[in-house]
């Protein structure tokens, strides 16, 4: 297995983000001690456009081999073709893995447990497991779409007159991907057809992306024992 965690030095809603003090410790020391506890450190690779991220975590002990190519360290740079590029970079050295593992570092609160429940529920016959949570959003009750009249309407079909009728939705949290290698190189994730979910609480659900999620992740923090 190849876990890849992709931290780029750019981050515009919250500065230098993959690197900020939380707790007392960088964001990507919880995503980079969650992956250590399941796998060997040879098989964890941190792909990073920035020399500063790379000092931070080879100052936690893992090795960064490469700097990421500039044109994969752009506003609109993808995620997906990141993961080819590690996928190149291990394969050029001998290393064929069959699935990826990708830990987003914006995700302090997904641990180790997570990580190993949601690898039990993975097989090769799969495209992908990914971690979700129920959606508060639900697109049967809530969630609203203009026609071409200009009024609002149900996003989605559905004659339910409270929302615990509606069917279960569920919202990807961006914490664990679990994906079969061979899928990945046949087309990005989100042509994926094969995918099961696994299902994770909110406060693990946290994924770091404003400064209001950052403020939210502090009070969390301070009540979670890691």
């Amino acid at each position: 297995m190849l876990v890849v965690i992709p931290a780029r030095g750019g981050s515009k809603g919250i500065p230098n983000k993959n690197i900020k003090l939380l707790g007392g410790k960088p964001l990507i020391q919880y995503t980079i001690e969650a992956a250590r506890e399941v796998f060997d450190d040879k098989n964890i690779l941190v792909s990073t456009d920035s020399e500063k991220i790379r000092g931070i975590v080879e100052s936690c002990g893992l090795a960064v081999p490469f700097l990421r190519p500039s044109e994969l360290a752009m506003d609109n740079s993808g995620t997906y073709e990141v993961l080819l590029h590690a996928i190149e970079f291990v394969e050029e050295r001998g290393f064929y893995p069959e699935t990826l593992i990708l830990l987003q570092p914006t995700s302090p609160f997904r641990n180790a447990t997570h990580i190993k429940e949601a690898l039990k529920l993975y097989n090769n016959e799969l495209d992908m497991v990914v971690s979700v949570k129920e959606t508060s959003s639900n697109p049967y009750y809530v969630l609203k779409e203009e026609n071409n009249q200009g009024f609002l309407e149900n996003s989605k079909k559905g004659e339910f007159t409270r929302r615990q009728d509606c069917p279960k939705v569920w919202e990807l949290n961006g914490a664990i991907y679990i994906i079969n290698i061979r899928s990945l190189k046949q087309q990005p994730i989100n042509q994926f057809q094969k995918v099961k979910k696994y299902v994770m609480e909110e406060i693990p659900s946290l994924d770091i992306d404003t400064p209001m999620d950052w403020e939210i992740a502090k009070t969390f923090n301070e009540k979670i024992e890691f």
